[in-house]
């Protein structure tokens, strides 16, 4: 092999083992790969608003630092004033689950139930055994061994006598005066008596309060602090990754950046845009027609609508679950308000928002949350369309540089033959 052949060989070389050792990397730290992640998503969304500032002659430190007061104190403004609302909508909420539960438990499932046991559809009840009381006075339970088991129930009294056992009826105490003293006495002497048989339990469950908090809290700082510095150095950021492209291929490196940037904008940017429309037109739709708890929902639609379909989905069954309890026609209102928010970001919103470069084929949507969410959770299921839109980005842009070397060997060709043709 030839010195400038070798030479060839060595920049791909060392670039393909740096990249398998830094995601070797990155997957040994996975669990501490939350704060650069946030930390880089934050850094892309609050870009824009950097720049705008910038353009007022304005130092990107200083820059940087305004626009963090204004998203923080706007953030921290709108929480303000909405919350001591969807506190009480919570509340009122949190008061009503348990008739909530027993009135789909009594009412809706056996309605349901019967109506699909007429359709054929459910099997036909099964006779149910009583089970004993705890007020029974005993209860007499066969063994495996042929023997019988006698459980002796409250209220009663097991007295041992010479000629066996007898159960008796248990003596009612007297009724003593009421001693508020006796009540915190006997209070402050139980509580001091579990503490200190349970006293380990109690400090490691402070503890673990006290460590989530503080992570919590570093986190948030560190993730802030992280996406200051990527803005900040933005320029020297890119052009370190433009450096590791050979000097004849960063033409395709700026437009393989510019064609990311603009599938990213779409999913990142356009996603936070639909959830906050999605947000507002839920809050209006709901409270026109009613629908109790309407902060909350409305909330819960505008979070559930970062993760596309799998969200939009999840928003509706909370709502139109309240919507029943209030009546059939509220929930089908609630259902065909929701039906025609999700209808209007389809048709309108995404397009117009999101941009052609940034869509998504939905099969390809689905695979990357189930795969996200199957693997990370959570956060994966959130991460999984950007992802997928920056391997559809690189996609898209290989198979552009790949069709045009077909081109140009294919017009190689074609001149080729047409010179022989005219030569002979």
């Amino acid at each position: 092999m030839s010195f400038a052949a070798s030479l060839r060989w060595q920049r791909p070389l060392f670039l393909g083992c740096s990249a398998v050792l830094f995601v070797a990397a990155v997957l040994a730290a996975r669990e501490i790969m939350l704060p650069f992640v946030l930390a880089v998503l934050i850094a892309y969304v609050l870009t824009p608003l950097v720049v705008i500032v910038e353009r007022r002659r304005v130092r990107r430190g200083l820059a940087v630092l305004l626009v963090y007061v204004f998203v923080l104190g706007s953030l921290a403004g709108f929480a303000r004033g909405i919350s001591p609302r969807i506190a009480l909508e919570v509340r009122n909420l949190q008061g009503e689950l348990p008739a909530l539960a027993t009135e789909a438990r009594d009412k809706w499932v056996p309605t349901i139930t019967d109506r699909l046991r007429a359709a054929g559809l459910a099997p036909a009840a099964e006779v149910e055994h009583a089970e004993p009381s705890d007020s029974a006075a005993f209860v007499v339970r066969p063994q495996a061994d042929g023997s019988f088991a006698v459980d002796v129930g409250s209220g009663m009294n097991v007295v041992e006598t010479k000629g066996g056992f007898m159960v008796e009826p248990a003596r009612e105490k007297k009724n003593a005066a009421f001693d508020p003293s006796r009540i915190v006495a006997d209070f402050a002497g139980r509580t001091f008596a579990y503490a200190r048989e349970n006293s380990l339990e109690i400090a490691r469950a402070i503890r673990e309060v006290v460590t989530t908090v503080s992570r919590t809290i570093f986190v948030f700082f560190i993730t802030l602090m992280l996406a200051a510095y990527l803005i900040v150095t933005r320029d020297r950021v890119y052009g370190f990754f433009r450096s590791l492209v050979a000097p004849t291929a960063r033409a395709s490196f700026d437009a393989l950046f510019a064609r990311i940037d603009a599938g990213l904008s779409g999913v990142v940017r356009g996603q936070l845009a639909i959830c906050f429309i999605n947000g507002v037109l839920s809050a209006v739709g709901f409270a026109c027609i009613g629908l109790k708890y309407w902060p909350v929902m409305a909330l819960l639609a505008a979070i559930f609508s970062l993760i596309p379909i799998f969200g939009s989905i999840a928003s509706a069954v909370p709502a139109v679950a309240i919507g029943l309890t209030q009546g059939l026609p509220t929930a089908f209102f609630a259902l065909l308000w929701i039906v025609g928010i999700h209808q209007l970001e389809a048709n309108l919103l995404n397009p117009k928002i999101m941009g052609d470069s940034a869509k998504i084929h939905p099969v390809l949507v689905i695979f990357s949350l189930l795969v996200g969410e199957h693997f990370f959770h959570v956060v994966g299921a959130l991460l999984a369309v950007p992802t997928m839109s920056i391997v559809q980005s690189l996609f898209l842009h290989f198979r552009d540089i790949v069709d045009d070397r077909d081109r140009e060997l294919a017009s190689r060709r074609t001149t080729a033959t047409v010179t022989t043709s005219e030569a002979v």
